[in-house]
């Protein structure tokens, strides 16, 4: 149903049954498959920048510009799959994601130089913009209402175990094959999930309307996004505020912001939906999710690390360390879902933050003598606070939307996850950094000759055959591997904390009534 008025709403979608049988399991796996390929690509070409950078020619500085262009990308088409969505429909626009998507990998793949890569890299980014928000909204189209803890379940599952398969397969397709498989693969992965989607979606169109492009909207939120997520990537490398460059961003994403505020809440067809933070429980799961998946993310980054600069860890088996996550995530995720629509989604996430809190507490306790077995361990416990984090947060968001609203909102909260993905590895690495620094400088101050213990590890490596200045770098090494240590388990305990301190925001969330709809069901079933 389509309308030529140009300022007329968009019209509320005609009821549509779910699916069932083999039809629901292949849509099922067609929009997980789709979501696992985007997800993928968010971190399969962290492991893979060296030999990127050496093949095409540059630095590693500039390689990294192949993450960041399409993180900025990505950051910024994510709010635009509310408006995109009214205007073209949602199973229109998830095709032309999934279809652009695999021509973007295929274009990655051939770049024969570094500038090239980046472009494509920024296509990629924004055409993958709306598939995850719209894989959410066509899923919970597809269900019975009792079952949409269900299908959020499903969905979750591919989010969980992407990010950590990434690496280890990007690694391994790096070392084993050659860096532009890690875009090929997408590529057959891409043509099933969209074929099968457009089988089973085609008939269940949403309503669209001609509403007008807010084109200030739009070009204020490309300004501050794209200045905010370069600062970020690049505040590190460029001593932060220390940097004309960064404080030339800061003020950059700063104005923009509040320029973009201002115009979207006095603009008749804003390009972002600011109006749904009217709601509490939107508001609060979106804040919550900012702040929760900056720390959990942040952590992620910095375990493999570490591991690898200063424990001697290759990348994959780096990656192998942070795998177990995924088995009880699996395990625990579909319990999660079933019971979504009666257990109030605030004490599955106090839950979840009490378990990522005492993970963290233990990883705290970390030392240079940490075996596998020690580090496996809070890894394989922290699956099940993954499993009860995503699914309760992004029901609580949706509880009581309406369907034509839903791709707005999911739109929104997984941009406060994306900009939290980088906030929280720029704060953390930056923080590991300067911690270290400090223990550094505490170390060496007992590393002076009258000190017994250091004397006597001067003279075991002089007996050993090493020189004066081999073994002043020797322990130089063995000194920052201590403060690099100390430096983790300082983050690791205060992220810890800042979890508990989070269980009090949850707690502003209106409840939402156990066996009745709300949650997920609500957002499936308010029709």
């Amino acid at each position: 149903m389509k309308t030529d008025d140009h300022t007329a709403p968009p019209a509320r979608p005609a009821e549509l049954p779910p699916l069932s049988g083999t039809t629901l399991a292949i849509g099922t796996v067609a929009l997980s498959l789709a979501v696992f390929m985007n997800v993928l690509d968010t971190s399969i070409a962290n492991v893979s920048l060296p030999a990127i950078a050496g093949d095409l020619g540059v630095s590693p500085d500039q390689g990294t510009w192949v993450i960041t262009s399409f993180g900025v990308a990505n950051a910024i088409s994510l709010p635009l799959t509310g408006w995109l969505t009214r205007r073209f429909g949602q199973v229109r626009l998830f095709m032309t994601s999934v279809i652009l998507f695999v021509f973007a990998s295929f274009l990655c793949a051939l770049a024969p130089n570094i500038g090239l890569l980046i472009l494509f890299r920024v296509l990629q980014g924004a055409v993958a913009g709306p598939m995850i928000p719209l894989s959410q909204a066509l899923l919970l189209s597809s269900y019975p209402k009792a079952k949409a803890g269900t299908a959020l379940g499903m969905w979750s599952i591919t989010t969980l175990v992407a990010p950590v398969v990434g690496p280890v397969l990007g690694g391994w397709i790096t070392d084993n094959i050659a860096w532009p498989w890690i875009f090929y693969i997408n590529i057959p992965v891409g043509v099933v999930a969209g074929a099968a989607t457009w089988m089973i979606y085609r008939k269940r169109e949403t309503a669209t309307a001609r509403i007008p492009i807010d084109g200030v909207g739009l070009g204020l939120l490309v300004i501050w996004v794209g200045a905010m997520q370069v600062l970020l990537d690049k505040g590190k490398d460029l001593d932060w505020f220390n940097s004309g460059q960064i404080v030339l961003l800061a003020v950059v994403a700063v104005v923009g912001f509040a320029l973009f505020l201002v115009w979207e809440l006095t603009e008749e067809h804003p390009v972002v939906d600011l109006t749904l933070f009217k709601g509490r429980n939107f508001t609060v799961s979106t804040v919550a999710m900012l702040l929760a998946y900056g720390l959990f993310f942040g952590n992620v980054v910095l375990l493999p690390l570490w591991l690898q600069q200063y424990m001697g860890y290759t990348a994959t088996l780096a990656g192998l360390v942070l795998a177990p996550v995924g088995v009880l995530a699996i395990l625990f995720t579909p319990f999660v879902g079933k019971l979504s629509s009666r257990v109030d989604p605030r004490i599955f996430v106090t839950v979840s933050f009490v378990i990522f809190a005492l993970v963290l507490f233990m990883r705290a306790h970390f030392s240079t003598d940490a075996t596998i077995g020690v580090l496996l361990v809070p890894t394989f416990i922290q699956g099940i606070a993954m499993a009860m984090f995503f699914i309760p947060l992004i029901a609580l968001g949706l509880a009581g939307l309406p369907p034509e609203r839903i791709p707005s909102a999911s739109g929104l909260i997984n941009f406060a996850r994306i900009t939290a993905g980088s906030f929280g590895t720029s704060i953390t690495t930056t923080m590991w950094d300067r911690r270290a620094t400090l223990h550094h400088a505490q170390l060496v101050e007992h590393l002076t000759p009258s000190d017994p213990v250091a004397a006597q590890a001067f003279a075991n490596l002089h007996a050993n055959g090493l020189g004066t200045d081999q073994s002043y770098a020797l322990m130089n090494r063995l000194v920052d591997q201590q403060a690099f240590m100390l430096s983790a388990d300082d983050i690791f305990y205060v992220s810890g904390i800042l979890f508990l301190a989070l269980i009090v925001l949850i707690w502003f969330a209106r409840p939402i009534k156990a066996g009745g709809a709300g949650g997920a069901e609500a957002a499936a079933g308010a029709h």
